[in-house]
């Protein structure tokens, strides 16, 4: 920690930034001033859509509306409070998104103490048990910029049905729904056609970068927040955005920069626990998704705390972030992190977003499109289709039946360690869950159990949501990863109104598209499927518990 006290801090707008100038000037010429002498700054303050390269100016100059969205979603404020008064009565927000659209309002509800349901789940036991909690209070925020996101019209499907089962009629269910999407978007016809409320989104803004749209505003407000304080302090920040000094952002983004081009290419996001809660997963997504890809990335990894295995190591970046600090407080609180940042929550939207776009630059990929979330997406339809493929265990100990490469070992432990074995100095370890976050919540405990017996860096996520999220890296960036996935039995299915197929049917498709989009790439897949969820859980961390680095 004296070391970040005993740096420059770089601050500007209550957002001050941490260590960044020792992690610059690690590398061999400081790639702050490269950045600066090519006025990287005052061109993204400006919107330039040159600045990565010819091949991405074409996504850039329709995806460069987040430099300045916080100001034109200024113009919902008196919408949303309309809105407020008119459902005032339906004191339960649920909010239908997946990615880009759910991560920004879950961050800024649980940091800001307010009640947001999220549905970002095809778990069949999840959703059930989001459709049983008090419907006749409920308003359902259904999201999703091109209108046509699997999970998200699923979701809505089951809701409408509900409320219509639940005596309803159909101008009363449409009541209960506010829709956020782009204009012109099919979801915007589906909007009227329901008779539900509808608020358009900024066209110009990639779902990823849509904190402080209508994507993070909407459900934030319904669900108690004054938004208006998120884009006034975005605001202040945006004035330091075109400087050469005195600009956080830019000293993050250049230290992310950086220290991937000297092969420390996975960052560690740590909370600091100074009252912002789960930015680490709205970073996950921006950062995975923006810079995976072409075969090189920076790997987020989010750790539960500073002492949590996986948060250090050779090619690893600790970063913690929290709010503001006061007196006696000290950057990474207590720990001993690469970089902290701390500041107002707004701020740290538009400073992350920033900082990413600046990596990309030093990267030299687009940080706005994402080639290879699609490939997963295409397998499932095509499954969804033709059927699961068939599919018999290599064998099956306890609850747990495991799918395993010919010539894995045969027991759970030792097929465990041979995965972990196979990581090398460079890989790393994602642990895909497709199971109920929330009644199967015991199985993230695997990630620090993994990190801590393999000595390197393990993510978890929740499926199908890390799809949108680090699938992306997964598929498109540096080819290092192994996989373990996680599915479980579905012991009480639901239906998806409309759709020839169910939940569980499309979780298992989703589970079954991915498996086929890692097995192209010729990485280490290991499945393991619980024919009990509980007991499976069970087994599982004690499998992994036993295991040593």
């Amino acid at each position: 920690m004296s070391d970040l006290l005993a740096g420059p801090v770089e601050a500007a707008a209550g957002l001050a930034v941490y260590g960044a100038d020792a992690v610059d000037k690690s590398a061999p010429a400081s790639t702050r001033e490269a950045l600066v002498k090519a006025d990287v700054p005052s061109k993204l303050a400006a919107k330039d859509a040159g600045l990565w390269g010819p091949d991405a100016e074409a996504e850039a100059k329709v995806r460069l509306g987040w430099v300045d969205t916080h100001r034109r979603s200024r113009e919902l404020l008196a919408q949303l409070a309309e809105l407020k008064a008119e459902l005032a009565d339906l004191d339960h927000v649920v909010l239908a998104g997946m990615g880009g659209s759910s991560l920004a309002p879950e961050v800024i509800t649980r940091t800001l103490g307010r009640p947001l349901t999220v549905l970002d789940t095809t778990d069949p036991g999840q959703v059930r048990a989001a459709l049983g909690d008090r419907l006749e209070r409920t308003v359902v925020v259904v999201a999703s910029k091109s209108g046509s996101t699997v999970e998200t019209d699923s979701h809505r499907r089951a809701y409408w049905q509900a409320f219509l089962d639940a005596g309803m009629t159909e101008a009363e269910a449409g009541r209960h729904f506010v829709i956020v999407t782009d204009p012109g978007s099919p979801l915007e016809t589906t909007a009227a056609e329901m008779g539900a409320f509808t608020v358009l989104a900024d066209p110009n803004v990639g779902g990823r970068y849509s904190a402080l749209t209508a994507f993070g505003l909407v459900p934030s407000a319904l669900a108690g927040v004054e938004v208006a304080e998120l884009l006034d302090q975005a605001d202040a920040l945006s004035e330091s955005l075109a400087g050469d000094r005195d600009n956080p952002a830019l000293a993050l983004g250049a230290a992310l920069g950086a220290a991937a081009t000297l092969a420390r290419d996975k960052v560690a996001l740590v909370s600091d626990g100074t009252g912002i809660d789960g930015l680490g997963d709205w970073a996950e997504q921006l950062i995975a998704e923006s810079t995976g890809k072409a075969g090189v990335g920076i790997l987020p990894v989010v750790v539960e705390s500073p002492q949590s295995p996986g948060a250090t190591g050779p090619d690893v970046l600790t970063v913690s972030y929290g709010g503001a600090l006061t007196a006696g407080d000290v950057p990474g609180g207590g720990a001993d992190p690469d970089v902290a940042v701390n500041g107002p929550l707004g701020a740290q939207f538009l400073a992350w977003e920033y900082a990413t776009a600046v990596a990309g630059v030093v990267l030299g990929i687009d940080p706005f499109n994402q080639p290879n979330v699609t490939e997963s997406k295409e397998n499932t339809n095509k499954i969804l289709a033709s059927g699961l493929p068939a599919e018999t265990p290599s064998f099956t100990e306890g609850a747990i039946e495991v799918y395993a490469p010919q010539g894995a070992p045969g027991d759970l432990a030792g097929v465990l360690r041979w995965l972990l074995d196979g990581l090398g100095d460079d890989g790393y370890l994602a642990v895909m869950a497709y199971l109920d976050r929330f009644a199967d919540a015991d199985a993230a405990r695997l990630r620090p159990l993994l990190a801590g017996a393999s000595g390197r860096p393990v993510t978890f996520g929740w499926g199908p949501r890390f799809l949108h999220s680090t699938g992306q890296y997964h598929k498109g960036g540096p080819q290092v990863g192994s996989y373990l996935q996680v599915t479980g039995a579905v012991t009480e299915d639901l239906a998806v109104p409309g759709k020839p197929y169910t939940f569980g049917e499309l979780q298992a498709a989703q589970a079954a598209g991915d498996r086929q989009a890692l097995a192209g790439r010729e990485r280490p897949l290991l499945r393991l499927h619980l024919t009990d969820r509980a007991a499976g859980v069970a087994q599982l961390l004690d499998a992994a518990g036993e295991l040593r680095a």
